[in-house]
């Protein structure tokens, strides 16, 4: 599995936004599937988006049209940026590459730390 680092969570007021940012760590990301997953304080992880090596993406149904995934070959980083949050966004994010049967459900066995998003007034 690619060694990623996630960056670029914080605390923003509802209806703000944030780019989270995905650096890979001995891969070229280009080269995999990557996806940003998240997990709120007593639930499990699940998957927020994914961007496949043909760059195709998906998101889940809570994000889809405020969030988007995107990748910068040349910095070998892919960005989750998102929009209009809302309190139940609220959650660590996860960045991680991989196989596509495995990106596409999260089914990694090693995660990084992740960064926390909160979304507050």
């Amino acid at each position: 599995q690619v060694q990623v680092v996630e960056s670029g969570g914080g605390l923003v007021q509802p209806g703000g936004s944030l780019r989270l940012s995905c650096a890979g760590s001995g891969r070229i990301l280009r080269d995999t599937n990557v996806g940003w997953y998240r997990q709120a304080p007593g639930k499990q992880r699940e998957t927020v988006a994914t961007l496949t090596i043909g760059d195709s993406t998906n998101y889940a149904a809570a994000v889809k049209g405020r969030f988007a995934i995107s990748r910068d070959n040349a910095k070998n980083t892919v960005y989750l940026r998102m929009n209009s949050l809302k309190p139940e966004d609220t959650a660590v994010y996860y960045c991680n590459a991989g196989p596509l049967h495995i990106t596409l459900k999260g089914d990694f066995t090693s995660w990084g730390q992740g960064t926390q998003v909160t979304v507050s007034s």
